[in-house]
């Protein structure tokens, strides 16, 4: 049996979250968010705030995966970001200069 590497390891046992099977392989970026942030409420094992533990998990998947991550699925995983900041009820990054005022 083929070891695994030690990143895939942290992504199925982490401490931090338990994350519901194949969560980062959905094609929703909303569905993804929102997985994420069951996952971090309910977690009493998190080191931070909910949005940091389920944000840092979402980083640390997409920054292992590399390249082995199609460009589809990353522009998901991008997206399901912007996702998590507004569940967490946080602006999307880089919106705040584009509305309008008045």
């Amino acid at each position: 049996m083929a070891q695994k590497k030690w990143s895939q390891d942290v992504t199925e046992r982490s401490d931090a979250l338990d994350l519901e099977d194949s969560v980062f392989k959905q094609d929703d970026p909303a569905k993804i968010a929102a997985s994420l942030k069951r996952s971090a409420e309910h977690s009493k094992r998190r080191k931070g705030t909910p949005l940091q533990s389920a944000m840092g998990m979402l980083n640390f998947y997409i920054n292992r995966a590399g390249d082995n991550l199609g460009k589809g699925q990353r522009q998901v995983l991008e997206k399901a970001k912007d996702e998590l900041r507004e569940a967490f009820g946080r602006e999307p990054k880089g919106t705040h200069k584009e509305k309008a005022h008045g």
